[in-house]
């Protein structure tokens, strides 16, 4: 456990940061009045992702590591790091969908079907907690390991 004790701290940093951004994309609009731009906007957290996995990798790589690091251990420690989030990822998309943003489902089901997206059906079994708590935790899971991969690459010792 204390061999990871950076990844879980840096877990827990990247689930506040993804709740920090569901308060961000609400506050602006993004979940209600602005919702037809959410599919666009969302996805720029992918930069907060990688800024928070480059410093999680060179925390270790610093801090554990004494500043020697291989590509693997970088890997490595990224992939733990993408555990811990993805195991903490249900309890922030009901966080998100319970206190941050009630509505959302409810407004992303009328904007879709108002808009001739999908039909009714299609939507609600899209919109709901169940679906996003699957999305989110399989897009952890995924984008973790792809940025896991790179940030190792760029803070490996020459």
């Amino acid at each position: 456990m204390k061999n990871f004790a950076i990844e879980i701290k840096w877990g827990l940093i990247y689930i506040v940061a993804s709740l920090l951004w569901m308060a961000l994309e609400k506050t602006v609009g993004l979940h209600d009045v602005h919702i037809d731009k959410h599919p666009i906007y969302t996805m720029l957290f992918l930069f907060v992702a990688i800024a928070v996995y480059s410093l999680a990798i060179r925390d270790k790589k610093k801090n554990f590591f004494k500043g020697e690091m291989t590509w693997k251990q970088g890997f490595v420690s990224g992939i733990v790091m993408t555990i811990v989030a993805a195991l903490l990822t249900p309890l922030m998309q009901y966080i998100t969908s319970a206190f941050i943003t009630p509505d959302f489902f409810k407004n992303a089901i009328a904007y879709a079907v108002e808009h001739n997206k999908v039909t009714r059906e299609q939507a609600e079994s899209y919109f709901n907690m169940k679906s996003y708590i699957t999305q989110a935790t399989f897009g952890t899971l995924s984008f973790g390991v792809v940025i896991s991969a790179i940030s190792a690459f760029f803070n490996k010792s020459k």
